[in-house]
């Protein structure tokens, strides 16, 4: 593991990225999202997909109006566990901003070879790989810009978007086999 550094530290480099933000989701569930308060709305059966004062929703917006481009792929297990339905019920208002969130079935994942980190791939040459503790809780990320680290991870971006769905899709999807 290298050099880690808090999140907060380089959440600048959303609004400073020239093109492409993408991301790979990997987990089960996240500490962050368990400990927010809408979580706890979403438990009690609220519609928590639409949050008007969301600071990352509001940079999505910003950024996709400059033309630039948010994806994700985020890994699903089957059946979804609890963090993942929660994301799934949360993401129609991040698509919603601009970003495109698709969803792979785990199996199909690992079929592909997709690493079981997560990370955000930069304009495709900075690497900014998470840590978690057991607890889901980030540690930090590990900022890389070592050529075949970034190559590896802009094939597995490739190849997870060729074959994950859309999240309107993956949640009817979802909604039917339940």
């Amino acid at each position: 593991m290298g050099n880690l550094t808090p999140f907060a530290e380089v959440s600048h480099l959303f609004q400073e990225f020239k093109h492409t933000a993408w991301r790979l989701e990997t987990r089960q569930g996240y500490a962050s999202d368990r400990r927010g308060d809408k979580w706890q709305r979403w438990l009690n059966g609220e519609d928590v997909a639409w949050d008007p004062g969301n600071r990352w929703r509001h940079n999505v917006r910003s950024q996709t109006a400059a033309g630039k481009k948010f994806g994700r792929v985020r890994i699903v297990d089957d059946p979804p566990t609890e963090g993942q339905r929660y994301l799934l019920d949360t993401a129609p208002g991040n698509v919603e901003a601009g970003e495109d969130i698709r969803n792979l079935p785990r199996a199909e994942a690992k079929r592909l070879g997709l690493p079981e980190f997560d990370f955000w791939l930069l304009d495709s040459r900075l690497l900014m790989k998470f840590h978690f503790d057991n607890e889901d809780t980030t540690l930090g990320v590990e900022l890389i810009e070592a050529v075949p680290d970034v190559l590896a991870a802009c094939q597995a971006r490739d190849a997870a978007w060729h074959y994950a769905i859309r999240t309107h899709d993956f949640r009817e999807r979802v909604r039917s086999s339940v």
